[in-house]
């Protein structure tokens, strides 16, 4: 059976996005011929990457609710039951038109509508839920009842919902594996017989980490090491001076794969997509969770590596920078220790997240 009609629906953040994109990818290398409509909203990031990848998607014109309490935040918060009346016409359209057969989910507030909407026809569309965190956000739960299957990431997920989850892992874009280390080593130009931090905050960059960054680039240069250091786009220019010959600094990396690959250490946040990048790779890791993520869940979702062995945590809170220089300095010295962090991450790792999670949507269909 080739003619799949699958709706997908989640954005508003790449942690959302991503994977939803990665489970449409590998549908469409399954069966080709298959037919898949993605869903999100015009203010989150697939508003700039759904018209890049070139794929069949609709924007809703809805937003997440502003906690803030700035004249802002007021104003959008105000036009919100408008653009929940807009975006509910233009899904019921939607799903009247394509007639998908189910519809998936992987959060932000870009899912909440056409889940609902799945859930509340006189036949239910089945509905497949995939949550990324350690806490599963509202979307997740509001909708765990309603779902045929719940694929989570983190087993700790299921804790905070009623319903029967299944551990598949975050789906990982397929290269993400298949990098070189002579290859990355060759492009910025290092010495190969010297160890390599990749220091990044996820794809816009990480302020906190870039500043800590700064305090102790060049004592670390200075000890023999070279340093990967993705900056974000929005903070390059205020960085770009420290680039040199073992401190290559770059707004933006294209090319993961090669980047991990020559790693011996990454330092960054605990976001879900991340994570599961790092321990398919089987690398090490120094993680500084962000605090400010919804129930902390970076700090949960760190903590599960922490546990198994594949990191070191950092509070940001407690962190001074001659703490940052000596958490990196002794670990990268310590040989046995970063072999034993690559081994535990590695059997973190779910390199076939993504396949599991398409054949659960395949069997809904059936």
């Amino acid at each position: 059976m080739s003619n799949y009609r699958i709706l997908i629906a989640g954005g508003g953040t790449g942690g959302h996005l991503f994977p939803a994109l990665a489970i449409g990818e590998e549908i469409h290398r399954r069966e080709p011929e298959a037919k898949i409509h993605y869903v999100g909203s015009r203010f989150g990031m697939e508003a700039r990457v759904f018209p890049v990848k070139d794929v069949w998607h609709t924007l809703l014109p809805i937003r997440g609710f502003q906690r803030g309490i700035s004249f802002q935040s007021i104003g959008r918060n105000f036009l919100l039951p408008v653009r929940i009346i807009r975006s509910w016409l233009k899904m019921n359209s939607l799903i009247k038109d394509f007639v998908p057969q189910v519809v998936v989910g992987t959060g932000g507030y870009a899912a909440a509508l056409p889940l609902y909407l799945a859930s509340k026809r006189d036949k239910p569309l089945p509905i497949i839920l995939q949550e990324q965190n350690s806490i599963p956000g509202i979307t997740t739960r509001w909708f765990a009842e309603k779902a045929k299957t719940i694929c989570v990431a983190f087993k700790e997920a299921n804790d905070a919902i009623n319903s029967e989850t299944i551990l598949t892992g975050n789906p990982v874009r397929k290269d993400i594996t298949e990098g070189h280390r002579e290859d990355g080593i060759k492009e910025y130009n290092f010495d190969e017989k010297s160890k390599t931090l990749f220091l990044f905050g996820g794809s816009q960059g990480s302020a906190y980490l870039n500043k800590m960054m700064d305090q102790v680039a060049s004592n670390i240069a200075g000890a023999g090491l070279q340093i990967l250091w993705q900056t974000g786009d929005l903070e390059y220019v205020k960085y770009k001076h420290r680039d040199s010959s073992n401190i290559r600094v770059v707004p933006f990396i294209h090319n993961m794969a090669d980047s991990y690959a020559m790693a011996d250490l990454i330092i960054c946040r605990s976001g879900a997509l991340t994570l599961a990048e790092i321990t398919v790779c089987g690398k090490p890791s120094i993680l500084v969770p962000f605090p400010a993520a919804a129930a902390d869940h970076q700090t949960k979702n760190a903590q599960a590596l922490v546990n198994a062995g594949a990191s070191r945590i950092l509070f940001e809170k407690s962190l001074h920078a001659q703490d940052f220089f000596h958490a990196i300095m002794n670990l990268i010295h310590d040989k046995n220790e970063l072999n034993k962090m690559s081994t535990a991450s590695k059997k973190l790792g779910r390199p076939n997240a993504t396949k599991e999670i398409v054949d659960h949507i395949f069997k809904a269909v059936a």
